[in-house]
């Protein structure tokens, strides 16, 4: 992956950070979605109080490494959703709207079971698809507070996503087939269970 997608990766995250760290008096989260920990793709969000039921929450993702021998999975996604809660913020139901962007590398992963969303994912098999893409969506989610400071979040978003991608012939090919293959995703774009540690 490129360096200079590392170095705007964490410059987004850190501003991310310390955004809110500048705010005085709002109330502050960080969060891990462990699914996406568990699909080998870390990631941190940072939620901030904006108003008694409106808060911003920006999550960043980074992959940088390839899986096995010949899979590529690299990417980075930067997600900001604006948060309505109907109580209070970080407790109970929340509806917000997202917009996201980033950039792939993907390759040699048989995902056939997903083709139900709309997508013929089953040529990343035998190709490489390496671009960029941006959308946004729509979501629900719930917070349960565990205690005073532990909250776990569960939340699934449906979006639309623009994608623009090189394609190549495998995961280590300098050859491309097809320059720039556009395609529109109409489908999930957020599924988070976070674990969060509420300031």
């Amino acid at each position: 992956m490129d360096f200079n997608v590392l170095r705007k990766f964490i410059i987004l995250t850190a501003v991310a950070i310390l955004m809110p760290l500048c705010a005085v008096a709002q109330r502050l989260a960080l969060k891990t979605n462990v699914i996406g920990d568990a699909a080998l793709s870390p990631n941190v969000a940072v939620e901030v109080g904006l108003a008694p039921k409106w808060t911003l929450d920006v999550s960043g993702q980074f992959n940088a490494w390839t899986v096995g021998n010949e899979h590529k999975w690299k990417h980075w996604v930067v997600q900001p959703e604006a948060r309505y809660w109907l109580c209070e913020r970080f407790v109970g139901h929340f509806f917000g709207i997202h917009a996201l962007g980033g950039q792939y590398n993907v390759g040699r992963i048989g995902i056939k079971s997903l083709d139900f969303l709309g997508t013929d994912f089953s040529q990343l098999a035998d190709r490489r698809y390496q671009g960029w893409g941006a959308g946004a969506g729509i979501a629900y989610g719930y917070a349960w507070p565990v205690n005073k400071h532990w909250n776990l979040e569960a939340e699934f978003g449906f979006g639309w996503v623009y994608t623009r991608s090189d394609i190549y012939p495998c995961a280590e090919c300098g050859t491309k087939i097809r320059e720039g293959k556009v395609h529109n995703y109409v489908g999930p774009t957020k599924v988070a269970f976070n674990v969060v540690y509420v300031f």
